[in-house]
């Protein structure tokens, strides 16, 4: 009797914590209905049938041939299990052994299983509260459940007098931690060791082994005494509880709330369930009781009629959803605490107060009607942000970070902290700019330089795809791949945060003769070539899931304060499933570098980024821009002016001067033909970016000087001289397209989330 009193104590101890609004509400249960079975209380939205109920899975069966009436849930392959008793979140019902395997006296042992509750497709799944447990000697036994999941317990029983009462290590009893978010379980019950064992203890006859959960620290284990308990299987079911979890539906409040069928009521509020499946429940809101899933929904709570809810020693005025306490006239004090308001008897403190109070009255008003606006205005900017920060799918991302334990790959930063390291976003930060939004330079608070990328548009419809696609983003860690540091959800479209990279862009040093000639070897830009390809080689065959960049142009590599090159903007980027090889998407892309083949099949591939990267390359050789406004038709495009000219051996014509004095001839030829590869119209006849990035590092073994004696002709040299001639001539800059160099620093700002179509 003692243990079944002390099991109750602790069981009711690890309750305290949980709300039972429900049960202490007044309209418990739909008009008409009963609200209890015997000395379970049944709140709606559970019924004792199934017109009291909210529907299928929280009838409640009601046994009154019973005394005391007891009240069950039915589920899907056993029939019913008993309730213990119901909270806002969470039923206890009663154990079930699973598995028993008893002991003869020959030592055999016979198992007998029992079918354990299923809760699919129900509003039940059992909570992590409870443990896997197990009591007996030199036994195993293992649990599966659903979602492919499974655990197991050993118990050793060398010297029975070794165990310890109340310890569930192994010896004679163990308990282990299930998975969250399961519907069903099974069991499985062996011997360890081969009978035969020369180190195998006989088992005493009538010995059982038993597997079953139970809430944590609800069991008690009392040592030998249930090794040789008959009665412990009654004990168990009969005093041992199981929490399962509750929730309406699958949907999350922000679906519930636009879908027909929302449960919550007037003055409640919706939580979303941190079960996998999802769902929801309803609560009151602060200052109100009642059942929030029955109309009229939850009543104000008048704290001045119950002194139990407030601490007012003074006059008190209910409000709704809270009070007012105030001292009475001719006192003054704390009317929260017990003598606190005192009478004041002195005159001349009256008229000095008097006088206070006329002067300094008007000033508190004005001044107390300011704070009262300020205070509205900054309460509606919280719940601005923190309705963009859902939106923006803010909540998923901390549940992911949470999860995946990636705090350090991913920081979410204020707006007031964005704000604070751009000066409010001053015209001065602004370091570029382009159709889609601006990107500014930031000091950090631990003075980290930053670059921040504030778009102007987004789909919010794709949230979740953003949200995930931005966590495997931060997982790229490549020398010449520009680091994703964090995001801001506050906003109205999510800004993101990358490292600051100081040395403008590789279009920028190519087109402006100021910025680029100086550095821009041939050495030099073969190397910003074999870091770029190496980067998007890795980008597609190395990450956690291939990305593709689908935006590779020049203004998106970007340059550092040695000119190392690194890849950014993966506003446009795609994430291909490991089980596809392209995607149907939107076309995205830039003049110039998009993929004629992408363009006309909206089938996106790893062929795509292919392409670009050899535009980027015949810019880099020739030092023309991709589309030219400036040139002839036949020259506009630089892919095909280049594919031509090599077609027609007119390569040396289109190659930059400088280029052809340091570069050979045999590096020449090769890079000509890895350029006319990348550009092939087939997408299937393109290298793959990992094969470029192996070709461009082989070019570096080509040392010899270009021009060998066999190609020491007059035509040569004066190709040569006629062109060192004109390199020394200024040329102005043309801009074309609608990018500007300006606009291209860490690459467009746009942010979308067209969706993935496996083809």
């Amino acid at each position: 009797m003692k243990i079944h009193v002390l099991m109750w104590i602790i069981m009711l101890f690890f309750t305290a914590s949980e709300t039972y609004t429900l049960i202490n509400s007044t309209n418990i249960s739909k008009l008409g209905c009963e609200s209890r079975c015997g000395d379970l209380i049944v709140p709606y939205p559970f019924g004792i049938n199934s017109t009291c109920s909210m529907g299928h899975g929280f009838d409640i069966y009601c046994n009154t041939s019973s005394n005391p009436p007891m009240a069950y849930i039915k589920n899907t392959n056993t029939g019913y299990t008993l309730i213990k008793n119901i909270s806002d979140s969470r039923l206890r019902v009663s154990s079930m052994v699973a598995a028993t395997r008893c002991y003869s006296s020959d030592g055999t042992g016979s198992n007998l299983f029992n079918i354990t509750p299923n809760f699919t497709n129900l509003p039940y799944t059992f909570s992590p509260e409870n443990k896997f447990t197990m009591v007996g000697c030199n036994d195993h036994s293992w649990i599966s459940m659903s979602g492919n999941k499974s655990t197991g317990c050993v118990v050793f029983c060398t010297n029975l007098e070794d165990t310890q009462v109340g310890e569930c290590s192994g010896n004679g009893c163990c308990q282990t931690s299930i998975a969250h978010d399961i519907s069903y379980y099974r069991t499985q019950l062996r011997t360890l060791l081969d009978e035969d064992d020369a180190g195998y203890r006989k088992p005493v006859n009538g010995e059982c082994t038993y597997a079953f959960l139970a809430e944590e620290n609800v069991f008690e284990f009392n040592g030998a005494i249930d090794l040789y308990n008959s009665s412990l299987r009654e004990r168990i079911e009969g005093n041992v509880s199981v929490v399962l979890e509750w929730a309406i539906g699958n949907l999350s409040c922000e679906a519930a709330e636009a879908a027909d069928g929302f449960a919550c009521q007037l003055n409640s509020k919706c939580v979303n369930s941190t079960r996998v499946t999802g769902g929801y429940r309803c609560m009151c809101k602060d200052g109100h009781e009642g059942n929030p899933y029955l109309s009229p929904g939850c009543q104000d709570i008048n704290e001045c009629e119950d002194p139990r809810n407030n601490p007012c020693h003074g006059v008190c005025k209910n409000t709704p959803g809270s009070y007012n306490c105030t001292c009475p006239p001719g006192y003054f004090g704390d009317p929260k605490i017990k003598n606190g308001c005192q009478h004041n008897k002195d005159s001349k403190f009256s008229s000095k107060a008097f006088i206070t109070a006329m002067v300094f009255g008007p000033l508190a008003i004005f001044s107390g009607i300011f704070g009262i606006f300020f205070g509205l205005r900054r309460r509606k900017l919280m719940k601005l942000r923190e309705k963009f920060f859902e939106q923006n799918g803010g909540v998923l991302l901390k549940q992911k970070i949470n999860s995946q334990g990636s705090h350090e790959a991913m920081t979410l930063f204020s707006t007031a902290q964005l704000r604070k390291a751009t000066n409010n976003y001053s015209q001065e930060k602004i370091i570029g700019r382009g159709a889609y939004g601006v990107v500014y330079k930031g000091v950090l608070f631990d003075k980290r330089v930053v670059a921040i990328k504030k778009s102007k548009i987004v789909d919010a419809s794709q949230a979740q795809q953003f949200i995930n696609e931005l966590l495997i983003l931060t997982q790229v860690i490549h020398r010449n791949v520009v680091k994703i540091l964090g995001c801001c959800l506050e906003e109205e479209v999510p800004i993101l945060v990358y490292e600051y990279v100081s040395n403008n862009t590789l279009f920028h040093h190519i087109h402006s003769r100021l910025g680029g000639m100086s550095w821009l070897s041939w050495e030099n830009r073969l190397r910003v070539a074999i870091e770029t390809s190496g980067a998007l080689a890795y980008l597609h065959s190395e990450t956690i899931m291939p990305i593709i960049h689908r935006d590779v142009k020049s203004t998106n590599i970007l340059l550092d304060d040695n000119y190392i090159a690194k890849v950014s903007d993966f506003g446009a980027s795609r994430l291909i499933p490991l089980d596809h090889e392209q995607v149907t998407t939107l076309i995205q892309g830039t003049l110039g570098y998009l993929d004629p083949e992408y363009f006309s099949t909206s089938q996106l591939t790893d062929k795509s980024d292919v392409y670009s990267f050899g535009v980027v390359l015949a810019e880099l050789i020739t030092g023309k821009k991709p589309i030219g406004v400036d040139r002839t038709n036949v020259e506009k495009n630089l892919a095909t002016y280049f594919v031509n000219s090599l077609k027609e051996n007119r390569l040396y014509e289109i190659v930059e001067p400088r280029i052809l004095r340091e570069g050979t001839f045999e590096q020449l030829q090769l890079v000509g033909d890895l350029i006319k590869r990348c550009l092939n119209p087939e997408g299937c006849d393109r290298p793959t970016m990992k094969e470029v990035a192996v070709e461009l590092d082989n070019l570096r073994k080509f040392t010899s000087h270009p021009w060998s004696p066999q190609q020491t002709s007059q035509d040569h040299r004066s190709l040569v001289l006629e062109d060192e001639q004109s390199d020394l001539y200024e040329v102005p800059l043309v801009s074309y397209g609608t990018t500007t160099d300006s606009e291209s620093y860490y690459g467009n700002t746009k942010m979308t989330f067209e969706e993935n179509k496996p083809r």
